[in-house]
């Protein structure tokens, strides 16, 4: 059984002819299926459902298992009981961008340096089933009223204090850049005063259209395509405040945040499968038409941050997803925590080749 695609077609193909297949070390991507199926033997809910979860990864849970415990060679492994398929769009190539977990200063209590709240999920936000018509289409997430469901605040309406008083406030933030841009990444590491690291994990979000403002600011003659990047837009944002807000409130989609204090430092941000991530091994995908766990092999040429390309061939897991991941040849690339990560994960906007591995049948 193949899954139904909606603008891409499924090819099978030999394992042989896999470019640099035999050259990917596959332990460390090993290690991350391991940890997406010890989540998913446990039932862990995820934090985004899936449209639909291949049952038949279930017994390969439990196989992965068996060959963790016995150490066995992770390459028979996926050899054994994966078959791949090139993933070929009905339009031009696959697309690949990146994304990271930022680590931004901040606070418990509001103060003069830090007074932008990041919000907990407030209790009458309901987020309503993938696999289901929406009740209130074109809106995936609804505000529950007494007798019916309504459209929830927008991000305007929520920065102009429609959720004050709530007691939502989990944490503060020095500006409204650096909680767009957690948003953005659905996860932050937030720095308190103490030195101590507090994680933001995704909650939900409030159901509105998500909009991407680089384009918009490209669209009014702005900056140019190819100066755009994750630095050079947090720095023209803040260099034009009027602007910012404008543009900024234009994208409707909000997100709601959970803390995570318990979270090692040395593990990634929680993703939308409910696993913690790796980075270079664990993308987002979109949740409509792939199930989390589902290993892809991705071909591209990505940037090395001096204004070369350089090969990028390597084994990555289906372990996230992201309002803007749309297409079932296009995923974002988990590229770590922190600044590096973050200049990194900025510069890959490019095109790529998916090849995904599906359960023999």
């Amino acid at each position: 059984m193949l899954p139904e695609l909606i603008d891409a077609d499924l090819k099978p193909i030999p394992f042989s002819a896999i470019d640099h297949w035999l050259a990917d070390d596959l332990q460390d991507a090993f290690f991350s299926f391991l940890k997406t199926a010890k989540a998913e033997l446990a039932q862990t809910p995820h934090l985004r459902p899936t449209r639909w979860q291949d049952a038949r990864l279930v017994p390969l849970f439990a196989k992965a298992l068996e060959y963790a415990s016995k150490k066995a060679d992770p390459r028979a492994f996926f050899e054994t009981y994966f078959e791949p398929y090139k993933v070929e769009p009905h339009k031009g190539r696959g697309f690949l961008t990146g994304y990271y977990e930022p680590e931004i200063s901040g606070s418990l209590e509001k103060t003069a340096e830090f007074s932008i709240p990041v919000l907990a999920r407030p209790i009458d936000l309901v987020t309503f089933p993938q696999d289901e018509p929406s009740p209130l289409a074109p809106y995936s997430a609804a505000r529950r009223t007494k007798d019916r469901f309504e459209p929830f605040f927008d991000r305007a309406a929520i920065w102009d204090g429609a959720l004050d008083g709530l007691g939502l406030e989990l944490l503060y933030l020095p500006d409204k850049v650096e909680l767009f841009f957690a948003h953005i990444q659905g996860s932050a590491r937030v720095r308190l005063p103490d030195g101590k690291i507090c994680r933001l994990t995704y909650a939900g979000r409030n159901g509105h259209p998500y909009t991407t403002i680089a384009k918009v600011i490209v669209a009014e003659g702005h900056m140019a395509l190819s100066d755009v990047h994750l630095e050079s837009l947090k720095a023209w944002l803040r260099a034009n405040p009027v602007h910012a807000e404008r543009l900024m409130r234009l994208n409707q989609s909000y997100i709601f945040f959970s803390r995570s204090d318990d979270l090692p430092e040395t593990e990634g941000p929680i993703g939308a499968a409910s696993t913690s991530l790796d980075a270079g091994r664990s993308i987002a995908v979109d949740r409509r038409q792939w199930s989390y766990g589902l290993p892809f092999f991705i071909s591209a040429e990505l940037h090395d941050g001096h204004g070369q390309t350089v090969p990028f061939s390597r084994l990555m897991i289906a372990q996230d997803t992201g309002s803007a991941i749309l297409g079932a040849a296009r995923a974002d690339l988990f590229m770590g925590s922190g600044e590096a990560a973050g200049r990194q994960a900025g510069l890959i906007r490019h095109p790529g080749d998916f090849i995904v591995l599906l359960p023999r049948s």
